[in-house]
């Protein structure tokens, strides 16, 4: 499988003091990885590093092989990279359709704004309320939706399930599975519900204090309990 995302000896963190240590990481055309670990272990950090929000200290980060230390954070989206962190971070005083919107400012074309709705139903019923009004789950759709809006070929998807019912923790690892075989729409997943992640995705990673400690097809790794006992704690 060819390579969208390539990561070599990428080693990153906060001032002096570095997080991920010599990181090799790939994410392949229409593929779902995984990245799993403690709290800690660096995964917030990765993304953070792949969209240039946090300076790289060494190795390379390589996007459809376009080195992106050289890229700046607000041209991410146009090489096809669309980030959205932990904390569904839409704007509260906006409206939903305002918050969509934002996600195709750089397009010439206009939103197609009817494909969210009808992947979030929640949020056509509730277009014209302010982001603070919504539940944390319909935050997380907006967030989302968002990043759609701006076509990406690879999505960095952050804690997606945090704080969020079973059900619709299943509705959005659903809905990314769905744009993966009907889109080939590129995904890496940092998510605690280990479960869900491997559920959806094709490889998982494991990091463990900043390092790989593993990486495994999803199923063999759901399989092995040796290893799921050492670092993912089940």
């Amino acid at each position: 499988m060819t390579a969208l995302l390539e990561i070599t000896s990428l080693t990153a963190g906060y001032g002096a003091a570095p997080v991920l240590h010599e990181v090799d990481l790939s994410v392949g055309e229409g593929q779902i990885v995984a990245v799993l670990g403690a709290n800690g272990a660096g995964k917030t950090t990765l993304l953070r590093a792949i969209s240039n929000t946090l300076p790289v200290t060494a190795g390379s980060t390589r996007f459809d092989g376009i080195d992106l230390k050289s890229v700046k954070v607000e041209r991410m989206v146009r090489h096809g990279i669309a980030h959205v962190p932990e904390g569904r971070g839409v704007v509260t005083e906006l409206t939903v359709e305002e918050n969509l919107r934002l996600g195709g400012l750089w397009r010439k074309e206009k939103p197609k704004l009817d494909e969210v709705y009808e992947l979030f139903p929640a949020l056509a019923n509730r277009r014209s309320h302010l982001g603070h009004q919504l539940s944390g789950g319909e935050r997380q759709m907006l967030a989302i939706g968002r990043a759609l809006v701006a076509k990406p070929r690879l999505l960095l998807l952050d804690e997606p399930s945090l704080g969020l019912a079973p059900k619709i923790t299943a509705l959005i690892m659903g809905l990314l599975r769905d744009l993966r075989d009907r889109t080939g729409l590129s995904v890496l997943l940092v998510e605690q519900n280990v479960r869900s992640a491997l559920s959806i995705a094709d490889e998982g990673v494991v990091l463990n204090l900043g390092r790989v400690a593993a990486r495994q097809k999803a199923g063999t790794l759901a399989d092995d309990a040796d290893l799921r006992h050492a670092y993912l704690g089940f």
